[in-house]
């Protein structure tokens, strides 16, 4: 939906400023040479000057070009701004629980990994690469259809092990390097009992720090590992993932309830679409079984997570 509504705007937005460009270089001197004909003739036959009512009605484009006119740099704004800037997206799940909720809305920097065209997406301008511990938006690889948020854990030629709900990294090793990095254990520091919006029965809320970084995380600890289910590479062991060039590896905050780069694979960088940065909007949709309202219609708004970094 979010590529069609991207041709849409691209499309309005050209045939907009096309109008706009021809009422400003043709059509608008037209109107006025005319006008300016109109009034030298009225002043000829009758010596009047025409009535500034019916200049101004000679002056007036049409409907269509002055719709366009009015609305074209309004367009172009939102489709330079969507397109380069930023983007709102809405977190549809609660696979990034207890960073993100369902029902929050992100602003989402397209900035900083770079520029893209907002049709084909081909990248014309390098300005950075992801890094571990950003919660990135991007598009799923087995449907590019769908737009997906999770937290980058592995860069390219990194290592990942997630054994015992725990993660290990090793850093790609450079031709410089004397000596490759070993594995590093990704620490993961108990602060309570989940309490918050969707809690089950045994989830914990960690704090990780993994290369000065920290974020919050969820582990269910009813739910067993689901090793038989990873993603699957030749040469690696049942739950290691070598990161591939031009790759990322990525894994929800909520890590037990999160369909990732564990089942799946990983995350071209022509794919990204862009970093997370704040909520600006966040609805709660709970209602009772008995309630008569559309599951779409929100029943409070969470004013305490708006404005909140990501």
């Amino acid at each position: 939906m979010a590529v069609y509504f991207s041709i849409i705007l691209v499309i309005i937005t050209v045939i907009t400023g096309l109008v706009w460009f021809a009422d400003k270089f043709y059509l608008a001197p037209q109107r006025k040479l005319k006008a300016v004909e109109a009034q030298a003739v009225a002043k000829a036959q009758s010596a009047v000057d025409l009535p500034k009512e019916t200049i101004a009605t000679l002056m007036e484009p049409s409907p269509l070009v002055d719709t366009s006119v009015q609305i074209f740099p309004v367009i172009a704004f939102v489709l330079i701004l969507r397109s380069f800037i930023y983007e709102p997206f809405q977190i549809p799940s609660g696979s990034m629980m207890p960073t993100l909720l369902d029902g929050d809305f992100i602003l989402v920097n397209k900035f900083n990994y770079g520029l893209k065209d907002p049709v084909v997406r081909n990248k014309f301008i390098d300005i950075g690469l992801p890094e571990r511990g950003d919660v990135v938006v991007f598009k799923y690889p087995r449907d590019p259809r769908i737009d997906y948020i999770k937290r980058v854990i592995g860069l390219p030629g990194d290592r990942i092990i997630y054994r015992n709900k725990s993660i290990y990294i090793k850093q790609s090793c450079k031709e410089s390097d004397v000596k490759c990095p070993e594995y590093v254990q990704v620490a993961n520091t108990f602060t309570n009992k989940y309490q918050g919006p969707d809690a089950e029965q045994g989830m914990n809320q960690f704090e990780a720090s993994m290369f000065n970084k920290t974020h919050n995380l969820l582990n269910d600890q009813n739910t067993l590992p689901r090793t038989g289910h990873y993603f699957q590479q030749a040469g690696t062991a049942q739950d290691e993932f070598l990161v591939p060039a031009g790759h990322y590896f990525v894994m929800g905050d909520n890590r037990d309830n999160s369909l990732d780069g564990r089942f799946w694979g990983f995350v071209p960088e022509e794919n990204l679409v862009g970093q997370a940065v704040a909520i600006w909007m966040s609805f709660d949709f709970d209602r009772s079984d008995d309630s008569f309202l559309p599951q779409w219609i929100p029943t409070n708004v969470r004013f305490e997570r708006i404005g909140a970094i990501i």
